[in-house]
């Protein structure tokens, strides 16, 4: 059995076989039946003394024996191969498994019963039953898969069953390859709330290196493989002695870090409409968003883990693809879990001693301690946007009141623009509010707010 992409097919034509006697755990109900009637009736013909009763008993025996022998001496040699569209999937959608069964044998099959293994929370398990296959044969069948949950699933292995003419025996011939399906988070796509600090290219704000103009103001530097010829500096080359190249003006995009909290403590509930997984999504539709703004983002939990580790600084979009960096990051959020709820302080530690740009965070509770080192998070130069969810607003009504407010306000003295979030609330409109109060906060401080890599 062959996962998607091309690698070969493997053949089904030794799987499964556990010797004679696992063959005949393969008798149907019809085979037992025969058989047993079959010792019955030899041996009332043998109490009896009637030979033509012991004739009749033992063809009844003999004939499921015979089916069995033949059905395991049969040499089938078939392959098969699996194929997702598409291979990672937002909760709620559907993905489409195709299926090929190939007979690379010289003989035709019989009744083929195609099986393939999935987990309950994708649906109910597939079956399809397959006429005989001719001598080179091929069939194709499909059927879809849905969750509602997040998540990595196993699809496989297949299994073939095989039967008899007489329907006396069933043997079951199982491929060793599997796929696996990824359900990521839903993502919602935001609006598109005027960010300043945006570079290469992107928005009002861009910040570049310094350009460098006319032949003696260039600063070479050493040919590393791979750089363009046309960039060499014939002039520094022969003052230095070795191949030496232009130095181009570097854009620096602006950074951003997609902060979540997933302490156990800090959520009450489970399942797709919980508060864990609404924080979830809308880091995943943070992370989604940024990276098309044009933003250097990373992913980065409670427990101080960074997604992803390489690039400048830990940040994706720089030296990787966009598309590769956000399916990175998605990926993780497919599998992330509640942490053992140690607090904040490990990733305090990771944007502790730079400038990180923009900070969005997704909270769940937050006790007095826990604020306190959230307030810290936010750095002097960036802006920092925060999300709150807390049990009280999504066990009791959604009422805003109780010690969340106190936390918000100890969020927004530390200069975060600091948001509780109600059950039902969508995160668009949570966006847009919060780039409001951002630029309502930066006209009454004088322009002040619109740091590099902030809300303006």
């Amino acid at each position: 059995m062959a996962a998607a992409g091309g690698l070969p097919a493997e053949s089904a034509d030794e799987q499964g076989r556990g010797g004679l006697w696992a063959a005949l755990a393969g008798l149907t109900t019809r085979g037992r039946s025969f058989l047993a009637a079959g010792v019955a009736a030899a041996i009332c013909a043998f109490v009896l003394g009637q030979e033509d009763l012991l004739r009749v008993g033992l063809l009844l025996a003999v004939l499921p024996l015979v089916c069995t022998v033949v059905l395991y001496r049969t040499r089938y040699r078939v392959a098969g191969s699996r194929r997702l569209e598409p291979g990672r999937v937002p909760a709620g959608s559907e993905a489409r498994v195709h299926l090929r069964i190939d007979n690379v044998s010289r003989l035709h099959t019989g009744l083929l019963m195609l099986q393939d293994r999935v987990p309950y929370v994708l649906g109910p398990r597939p079956r399809f039953v397959l006429d005989r296959v001719e001598a080179g044969g091929k069939r194709e069948v499909s059927y879809r898969v849905r969750s509602d949950l997040r998540g990595r699933y196993p699809l496989g292995p297949l299994q073939l069953r095989l039967s008899d003419p007489f329907g006396m025996c069933e043997l079951t011939r199982a491929f060793s390859a599997y796929d696996t399906l990824t359900v990521i988070p839903r993502t919602e796509p935001l609006p598109p709330v005027r960010l300043s600090g945006e570079a290469a290219g992107y928005g009002d704000g861009r910040h570049r290196s310094l350009a460098l103009a006319g032949e003696d103001d260039v600063i070479p530097r050493g040919y590393r493989h791979g750089d363009d010829l046309r960039r060499v500096h014939w002039r520094s080359t022969a003052r230095y002695g070795e191949l030496m190249v232009r130095r181009e003006e570097q854009p620096q995009r602006a950074r951003c870090t997609v902060l979540l909290d997933t302490r156990d403590l800090a959520y009450a509930g489970a399942g797709p409409d919980s508060a864990f997984e609404w924080a979830v999504s809308g880091a995943a539709s943070a992370l989604t968003h940024m990276l098309e703004r044009g933003f250097s983002v990373r992913l980065l939990t409670d427990t101080g883990s960074s997604v992803p580790g390489e690039g400048a600084g830990g940040f994706a979009g720089t030296t990787q693809d966009s598309s590769d960096s956000a399916g990175l990051m998605m990926d993780t959020l497919a599998v992330v879990d509640h942490s053992d709820g140690g607090g904040l302080s490990r990733a305090h530690d990771v944007l502790r001693g730079g400038n990180e740009g923009l900070l969005i965070g997704f909270f769940g509770d937050l006790d007095e301690e826990q604020a306190a080192v959230a307030a810290k998070m936010r750095r002097r130069s960036g802006a920092a946007v925060a999300f709150v969810l807390d049990s009280v607003l999504w066990t009791q009504g959604g009422l805003e009141r109780g010690p969340v407010e106190e936390r918000l306000r100890l969020l927004r003295e530390a200069g975060w623009t600091a948001l509780a979030v109600r059950p039902g609330d969508a995160l668009p409109e949570l966006w847009r509010r919060a780039g409001r109060e951002r630029m309502n906060a930066g006209a009454a401080s004088g322009g002040a707010a619109g740091t590099a890599g902030g809300w303006s």
